[in-house]
């Protein structure tokens, strides 16, 4: 038997599959409203609050470059004096 590719896409009859999804929908959505959330508030807060969450992104990327930077400045106001020292007085490893 060939499956056409609706079929193929939908994992069986399309309108089984449209059935499935429609009842599991009404029953993810009753626990949902049960438990007090509410998809068009959520859907609100989310667009409202879209460009927060870039700008936490966006915070977030540039806070780990300055904590990288101030690791290396620290790193380095301790090591490069001590392989200076080192290195002037003819140290050498092991």
């Amino acid at each position: 038997m060939e499956q056409n590719a609706l079929t193929r896409i939908t994992g069986g009859s399309p309108l089984r599959t449209l059935v499935w999804l429609l009842v599991l929908s009404i029953v993810v959505g009753f626990v949902l409203d049960t438990i007090g959330l509410d998809p068009f508030g959520f859907l609100r807060h989310l667009i409202a609050n879209f460009d927060r969450f870039v700008d936490w992104v966006v915070h977030l990327g540039f806070d780990a470059v300055r904590n990288l930077v101030r690791y290396l400045v620290w790193g380095a106001v301790f090591v490069v004096p001590i392989w200076l020292i080192m290195r002037l007085t003819g140290a050498r490893r092991g």
